[in-house]
């Protein structure tokens, strides 16, 4: 799975810092609306796109993470993904990671040698893993 996309360049981000401004006043305008859906027009061909309020949202959002310079990972939530691939995403090694699949911490199956762990699993792992961080601060 090839998902990343490369790091912003300078000139990504300056554009994308333009852009953010727009984007979440549209945003606000439709959510003080009620609106589902929102209207942009392409400048080049002067045609109107209808997006639903959530593309908008996640569109400002990698806006905003392009305006910051930081790279991008677009994964479908269905993948399966690899132990090093995991890794990076909860900011651990990878032989940690295949403790916390070996220990059934997080689903997996093997493809021959390879462990392939689904990214839905992984991400509600790193969600529980939060929330006992918080709750842990209490106690």
């Amino acid at each position: 799975m090839n998902a990343l996309i490369k790091k912003a360049t300078k000139s990504d981000q300056k554009i994308a810092l333009s852009s953010i401004d727009f984007l979440t006043r549209s945003e606000n305008e439709a959510l003080k609306n009620k609106d589902k859906t929102v209207t942009l027009r392409v400048q080049e061909s002067d045609e109107l796109v209808t997006i639903p309020l959530k593309a908008l949202m996640f569109l400002k959002s990698i806006i905003g993470n392009m305006a910051q310079g930081k790279s991008i990972a677009l994964i479908p939530s269905d993948s399966e993904i690899s132990t090093q691939q995991a890794a990076e995403i909860l900011k651990v090694s990878r032989p940690h990671v295949v403790k916390l699949l070996d220990n059934g911490m997080i689903s997996y199956r093997k493809e021959g040698s390879h462990r392939r762990i689904p990214l839905r699993d992984l991400l509600d792992y790193e969600s529980k893993l939060k929330i006992e961080k918080r709750y842990s601060l209490f106690f």
